[in-house]
Order: C-alpha cells, then structure tokens, then sequence
C-alpha cells in the first residue's frame, strides 16, 4: 500500500496520524490538496465559529475535509487523530456509497463538521484502534480500504444518511460532479456535460437546481474560482498566469 514517505504526499493514498505527531511536513505538502481529511478532536472545542451557545463547549468533533479545499482550520496543538485518503482508495465502491461519500465531506463546500455523543465516540474508537494498528503494518491494502469504508459508513449513520435510497436525480448529480473533476479545466459548456449524460441541459439545470440549489454554470463557475483560490495558495504563479490557465 502506499503510505506517505520523506518524498511526500503525491505517491501516497492514505495518511493516519495522532494530531499531536502531525508533521508541518504533512500541512505545508502541496499533495495535500487531494485527500479527503477526517480530523477527530478530542475533549476539544470546536475550530471553527458557532453560532448556537450550547454547541460551544469541549467534546469530540469530527471534521470532514474534501480536497481542494481554500479555507485551513488550524489544528496545532490539538488532541485528537487524522486520516487522510485518496478518492483512489475507494475506486471500486459503487455509486451510491461515493454519493453518500461525497456529500458528507459537502465536496461543494469547504466542510462538514459533525459532534459526537459518547456511544459514537466510543464506536468510532473502536475502529480506528483497529485501523492504526493495521497502519503501521504496512502490508495490507485490503485491510485498509475495507476498515476505511467501515469507519466512513459509520460516519454516515451518525450524520443520518440512508446509505441506499438514492433516488435517479441524485445519481445523475453523482456522476456530473464526477465529470466536472475531470473536465472543468477545459469545458465550461453545460451541453457538453448534459450529453454525456444523456439529457438536455435544460433538464440537467433542473435536476441541479433541485438537488444542490446552483445550476449546472453556477456550479462550474464556482468549481473553477475554487480551483483558482486553491492554485493562489498553494503555487507560486501569479494572477495573470492562473487567470489565463483557467480561461
């Protein structure tokens, strides 16, 4: 299995750490960008701002981090775990598990952030204990996709997702959000993505419209100024060179 190495992240699909022996290696690594990251705070405030009182006190977290992500939640310092992963390591899933995967990391936002009670807490241990113990094997991709999987299905059932009742439109919304990662760099034409789909792009846009509330241009307009906010903090071209790369 790949893990990460001295050389850095671009090899590697999966990455578990304890946060405390989380490497500014691992944070500044450009191949960051591509993983999935589950943080799992522990007895920890929450990192990011809430609005509601009761919610702002200690306990355990769980943020979900989809690649290409522009906003950085400041980890230093904090008690709790990370893994990182490749959509790669789960290649071989079916449509419904990368649907329910995709929107749990909210892959349209910037993250999800989920707080465990005791019973979910103590659950999601018990996997990850298996998990780093398998980990530092080394040996055993297998091993590792299969107890990933478990840990994400878990995830799942805390955030109250029905693992398999996805009705038609939201699989076509799956497999255009598929197609843009692969093609919004070079088409921005909503009729090229409506055809591979076999629809018209009126009733794409509708399908759009009803499950994520963006029509199909809202949703290549904003994946492309994401792409633009990620390359302005992660490279070390200039505006005018990023503007001209994404048209």
């Amino acid at each position: 299995m790949n893990m990460e190495t001295s050389l850095g992240l671009e090899k590697a699909e999966l990455y578990i750490r304890n946060l405390n022996n989380c490497p500014p290696s691992y944070l500044n690594d450009p191949g960051r960008k591509d993983f999935f990251e589950i943080v799992w705070l522990k007895n920890e405030d929450p990192l990011h701002g809430l609005t509601d009182p009761s919610y702002r006190v200690k306990g355990d977290w769980i943020y979900l981090i989809p690649p290409y992500r522009v906003h950085q939640l400041n980890k230093a310092g904090k008690n709790g775990e990370l893994i990182s992963f490749k959509r790669s390591m789960l290649e071989d899933e079916d449509k419904d598990f990368l649907l329910d995967l995709f929107r749990i990391f909210n892959v349209q936002g910037e993250f999800s952030c989920l707080r465990l009670d005791e019973h979910a807490a103590i659950e999601l241990g018990k996997i990850y204990s298996i998990m780093e113990v398998e980990y530092q094997k080394r040996n055993n991709f297998q091993m590792m996709k299969a107890l990933l999987k478990v840990m994400l299905i878990k995830l799942m059932s805390v955030k109250d997702l029905a693992f398999t009742s996805h009705d038609i439109h939201e699989k076509r919304v799956y497999e255009f959000l598929m197609l843009l990662e692969s093609n919004f760099l070079t088409v921005t034409n909503i009729d090229f993505y409506a055809a591979k789909l076999g629809l018209s792009s009126k009733r794409l846009n509708q399908i759009l419209k009803e499950k994520l509330d963006k029509t199909g241009t809202q949703i290549i307009h904003d994946r492309i100024i994401l792409e633009a906010k990620r390359k302005i903090i992660h490279s070390e071209i200039t505006i005018k060179e990023i503007a001209y790369d994404l048209g």
